[in-house]
């Protein structure tokens, strides 16, 4: 079984990688784990801040790292929350992240708006090692809309508001084993998944 450190410590996202990359030999561990300190994340794109969290981790435990940064973007706000989705309601950098004030914080920016087309985006990065010159990157788009009022206890983040017509559900209505067929992160680790059969840890 082969290890790699995810770098994050959102709970959540540790056991959807858990699940997606254990049936492909590769366990995942937690940044926590190993007492990894959060990385400064002040740049502009998904992929650019996936990098700098990859390369801290994998600077600080000495192990190939995989982080992930992604987010909502709602089309009606010009791409918004997008880097900013997990501190979306925050007013400063020690404010405590809150699902539900960054939830209510979006459908007030929503309302009157007809337009409710989004997308969640993920940029996955992985590093053998923190000078990795060639690190891999990914990345998966998963369409929608935001709705009004809550539905579904699944999932974290925007997933009880973010609607898949097609299937008449959101996210958080979704199972494990559904959301990890069809999820941005999905889409992104399968195409990472096609890049290691051409460069295996």
């Amino acid at each position: 079984m082969r290890e790699l450190v995810l770098a994050s410590g959102n709970a959540g996202k540790l056991r959807e990688f858990a699940e997606l990359l254990l049936p492909l030999g590769i366990a995942v561990r937690g940044q926590a784990e190993f007492g990894v300190p959060e990385a400064a994340e002040p740049h502009p794109t998904f992929i650019e801040n996936a990098l700098a969290k990859a390369r801290n981790a994998a600077q600080h435990t000495g192990l190939p790292a995989l982080a992930d940064d992604s987010g909502i973007c709602v089309h009606a706000l010009g791409g918004a929350p997008g880097v900013h989705s997990a501190r979306y309601a925050c007013t400063s950098e020690t404010e405590p992240k809150s699902d539900a004030a960054n939830n209510a914080k979006l459908i007030a920016a929503l309302r009157g708006v007809a337009n409710r087309r989004a997308h969640y985006y993920a940029a996955l990065v992985l590093v053998r090692h923190a000078d990795d010159p060639e690190p891999l990157i990914a990345e998966g788009r998963w369409y929608g809309e935001v709705i009004n009022t809550r539905r579904g206890d699944g999932g974290f983040g925007y997933d009880p508001y973010f609607l898949l017509p097609k299937l008449g559900k959101t996210a958080a209505e979704l199972n494990s084993q559904e959301k990890n067929a069809i999820s941005h992160r999905a889409l992104a680790l399968k195409n990472l998944m096609a890049m290691l059969e051409e460069r295996p840890l």
